[in-house]
């Protein structure tokens, strides 16, 4: 049997959270393939990760200085990593991202990190492999989800990954250009790994 886990943001919000998903999925060996959230809130007056990430876009955008922003969001998942005692780096990927916000890469980039980051520390913690949602998972030039290369490319992928993280959230364009789906698009991109893996069961957590 094999199985699908999607974790929403609150699931993944803090280290101690990454801990207890990490039981859920080490509690049975049939859960290969994780979807992630990014980062929500760990309590009521905090702010989810996706909405920090808007925000410092939105000062890089207007041309103004985001480096306050950005340490904050990059403080949100050190936090994480040095609560899971992880020796992973997130310095190449953080100088990416202020780099691509500086020439306006896009408000759907700049949202859509907040997953990928989220899936390179659960993959790292897991010990399993990462596949970028970039990389597996299509948009036509207008924006719509070009379900048939999708389905071929990420079948073909998984067919080859035993078990895997695929950020939840985005994809790309024909031209690299990063697009989410709609806000809660994490659930739709667990569907199309479960399609596309063949699994028995998709488990979406919240």
């Amino acid at each position: 049997m094999k199985k699908v886990v999607k974790f929403g943001g609150s699931s993944l919000a803090s280290a101690e959270q990454f801990q207890k998903v990490g039981d859920i999925i080490r509690a049975d060996k049939d859960r290969k393939y994780v979807v992630p959230s990014a980062p929500g809130k760990r309590h009521s007056k905090d702010t989810k990760v996706t909405d920090m990430l808007y925000a410092c876009y939105a000062l890089a955008e207007e041309g103004k200085d985001f480096k306050k922003e950005l340490a904050a969001i990059k403080e949100r998942y050190q936090e994480i990593i040095d609560g899971l005692s992880l020796t992973l780096s997130l310095e190449e990927e953080f100088k990416a991202i202020e780099k691509n916000f500086k020439a306006k890469a896009g408000s759907d980039y700049a949202a859509s990190r907040g997953e990928y980051l989220n899936g390179i520390i659960m993959a790292n913690y897991l010990g399993y492999e990462f596949i970028d949602a970039a990389t597996v998972i299509f948009f036509d030039e207008h924006g719509e989800f070009n379900a048939e290369k999708t389905h071929k490319v990420l079948r073909a992928k998984l067919k080859e990954t035993e078990r895997a993280v695929v950020p939840g959230f985005y994809g790309a364009k024909e031209d690299g250009t990063v697009k989410t789906f709609s806000r809660g698009g994490s659930d739709v991109t667990g569907s199309i790994v479960a399609r596309a893996a063949h699994v028995d069961v998709y488990e979406n957590w919240t």
